[in-house]
């Protein structure tokens, strides 16, 4: 994995994009947060441990070398982001 810029790309994310989170203490926080389509639920039979492995390693890899985030999550899109038109 190659980053340019401050750009986190990898073949296994379709997305990415740092959102700033409120802390219950007010503070904020910055979390990198990674679109994949693979499947991410350990009981599945199309989980691929290899896979999510890898993702987590680069992206943990890019926030060493980054001040971009404080921590990342990996997640699948929702349904209801693909079927959700603009108002």
């Amino acid at each position: 994995m190659r980053n340019i810029g401050k750009a986190f790309i990898h073949p296994l994310a379709r997305a990415a994009r740092v959102w700033r989170a409120e802390r219950p203490d007010g503070s904020e926080q910055r979390v990198l947060v990674i679109v994949t389509t693979m499947e991410l639920e350990p009981k599945s039979d199309r989980y691929k441990e290899k896979l999510v492995e890898r993702l987590s390693r680069a992206a943990k890899e890019h926030l060493s070398r980054s001040s971009q985030a404080d921590r990342f999550i990996i997640m699948n899109p929702s349904r209801q982001w693909r079927t959700e038109k603009a108002a």
